[in-house]
């Protein structure tokens, strides 16, 4: 619960966050959009305030914050009350399940990756947006994380162990997109996306079942 905390108790810093960083927040959305299948019945597993869920068109989320949920639900979400290592759903529900920036996070990430994988259908995928450990974004946030309410209780995962992580969990046929290439501060236009990962410190990962 401890990492559930800061959300429950700032909401609005988490929000103002969107708006200070626009153009980031947009190429991190390209980034994930890119690896989105078009269809198919999909869930967000972590899905905050329903920032991305939202302009994704996914409908349906997991959300331990109340305060997260609270604003979720006034974005259209259906979200739900859990958490990502327990999901209250039955096996081979879902078509594909979107996690961003959830994994800094989760207490296990390991048995949440095993149960993003019981809850997908055969031939399902994992959409994974993540910061990059290794990355100038990800370096600065590990130097400041005392600074900061959410990242205090972060932990940073580079590409190279979460891809371990999902290859425990049973996931394999890796695709990779990548942005944010500057320090957020530096960023005043949406940058593009790229194939790849080791450039960008946003990086999004899509692992099938």
């Amino acid at each position: 619960m401890e990492k559930v905390e800061p959300f429950e108790k700032y909401p609005q810093k988490y929000e103002a966050w969107f708006e200070r960083n626009k153009f980031a927040y947009e190429a991190e959305l390209q980034a994930i959009r890119a690896q989105l299948p078009e269809s198919g019945k999909g869930i967000e597993i972590g899905v905050g305030s329903g920032r991305f869920a939202a302009p994704l068109g996914i409908k349906l989320g997991v959300e331990p914050s109340n305060k997260m949920r609270k604003i979720a639900k006034q974005r259209g979400i259906d979200a739900i009350d859990g958490f990502a290592e327990a999901l209250p759903f039955d096996n081979l529900q879902f078509d594909f399940a979107l996690m961003v920036t959830t994994i800094c996070f989760l207490d296990d990430p390991e048995t949440a990756f095993r149960e993003v994988y019981r809850v997908l259908k055969v031939g399902g995928c994992l959409i994974i947006g993540f910061i990059d450990k290794d990355s100038p974004v990800g370096k600065l946030y590990q130097d400041h994380k005392e600074d900061s309410v959410f990242y205090k209780v972060a932990t940073f995962y580079s590409v190279n162990k979460v891809i371990l992580l999902l290859k425990k969990a049973g996931f394999k046929n890796f695709n990779f997109t990548q942005t944010v290439f500057h320090n957020l501060a530096e960023i005043k236009t949406v940058e593009p996306f790229k194939e790849g990962y080791g450039e960008g410190s946003f990086v999004v990962i899509k692992a099938t079942k």
